[in-house]
């Protein structure tokens, strides 16, 4: 660290570091971009790296996970949550009349597979995890009752009171299919959508959209459960109003159909998988508790998480790997077992689940959204880069230049990534300092 400090171009290192956000693992990129004439040829701009600290650029890594860079991941979150509150809200391209929509916030639950700890309050105040007068005695020796008020911060939260009873096939093989019990989901919601308005499904679509945005998290026991905002639109989107059957009565009783039909097979030699009994259906208001805002915040909040936050590593484990010496949960170690086990059977050869055994065998992606909902995190971004140029061509930092008489070439290596000990330092007290 002191030898960074003291380097002749520290300076111009804590700019590149302060400009990626304070980034702590930042990719690093060797080469040059120039500006040319079109007609003549001549070299209008130029900029290499040749001259640049290490003789690279350091560019933000742009990971959505907090565990892995804070700063990226805050970006991210930002990001998401401009995306959810302009389908709720308006903006960013989408009309504040969607705001007469029908809308609604669900949230899908995993079943059971076998009682954990658990945290339950009421009136502010703990009680007891799983309470049990004439409490049964597993065939393990184990007596399913628990007393304990968990604390927030006790490591039992989400383990089994028996492992040996717990489910953990089910467990596994739930979050694998996760993606096509929501795809299923959303089948059976626009059915029954039709059905409720006297409409053949093919019709619906001249008439309403189902546009959703979604995002999974993990719960303390290894199971995803989702989220998602789900709304009403007219035929063209968010840009056209819903017919006048669409009401929000009509949208609540088709989740509630469509969450309770259901389902996926996992093993031929099992029963098929199910969302739980415990489904959340709240309509989202201008004021009150479920506000715009309050939803965009919760699913930006969720969007930067993962595994991680239950115990499991945040990188890829593999088979040949000593799961006994990994630092997690014995909990997440015996699902990674099983996804292990899982894996190599033939039946299950289309999941995946050697590849995303550090998921718990959960592959879907973490946010998604309909492509009528609202913008797109591309688009967020192509806008924030925009302003970034433009300001720099307002400063004077950078030439204001014709795209149709210049020809831009661009070279570029990738060179490595991430910081020294040291540097990992000074770049988190720049990131306090950007905040």
């Amino acid at each position: 660290m002191i030898n960074r400090l003291n380097s002749q171009d520290f300076d111009r290192w804590a700019v590149q570091i302060r400009r990626a956000g304070g980034c702590r693992q930042p990719i690093h990129l060797r080469g040059k971009v120039e500006h040319r004439d079109r007609a003549t040829g001549a070299l209008l701009h130029r900029y290499s790296t040749r001259l640049e600290p290490g003789g690279v650029l350091r560019i933000p890594c742009k990971t959505r996970r907090a565990s892995r860079c804070e700063s990226c991941a805050e970006t991210y979150r930002a990001d998401t949550y401009q995306l959810i509150r302009a389908g709720l809200a308006g903006g960013k391209g989408v009309p504040v009349t969607v705001i007469t929509h029908p809308c609604l916030f669900v949230t899908l639950t995993a079943p059971s597979f076998g009682l954990v700890h658990t945290r339950r309050e009421r009136n502010g105040k703990p009680d007891p995890c799983h309470a049990r007068r004439a409490a049964a005695t597993c065939p393990h020796g184990v007596v399913m009752s628990c007393t304990v008020r968990h604390l927030v911060t006790d490591p039992r939260l989400g383990e089994p009171l028996c492992p040996d009873c717990y489910d953990y096939t089910g467990s596994v093989l739930f979050n694998a299919l996760a993606p096509l019990l929501w795809k299923r989901f959303t089948d059976a919601l626009r059915g029954r959508l039709a059905k409720g308005a006297g409409l053949a499904a093919k019709a619906l679509r001249e008439q309403a959209v189902v546009s959703f945005a979604k995002v999974a998290e993990y719960q303390r026991r290894g199971v995803v459960h989702l989220h998602a905002v789900i709304r009403l639109d007219g035929p063209d989107g968010p840009v056209s109003l819903p017919p006048v059957w669409a009401t929000g009565e009509i949208l609540t009783d088709a989740v509630r159909h469509a969450a309770n039909v259901v389902s996926a097979v996992g093993l031929a030699s099992r029963k098929p998988l199910r969302w739980g009994d415990q489904l959340d259906i709240r309509p989202i208001t201008l004021n009150g508790d479920l506000t715009a805002q309050a939803v965009a915040a919760y699913v930006g909040k969720y969007a930067t998480k993962a595994a991680e936050c239950i115990g499991v590593i945040d990188r890829r484990i593999y088979p040949l790997d000593d799961l006994a010496a990994l630092p997690i949960r014995d909990h997440a170690r015996r699902l990674v077992a099983e996804c292990f086990r899982l894996g190599g059977l033939d039946e299950l050869d289309g999941l995946r689940l050697l590849m995303w055994a550090h998921m718990l065998g959960f592959r879907g992606h973490f946010s998604t959204r309909s492509r009528h909902y609202s913008t797109t995190l591309g688009a967020l971004r192509a806008a924030r880069t925009d302003h970034v140029v433009d300001h720099k061509i307002t400063t004077g930092r950078l030439l204001l230049l014709d795209e149709n008489t210049v020809h831009v070439i661009s070279d570029w290596t990738y060179a490595g990534r991430g910081l020294s000990s040291g540097e990992a330092l000074l770049a988190d007290a720049i990131r306090d300092g950007v905040r």
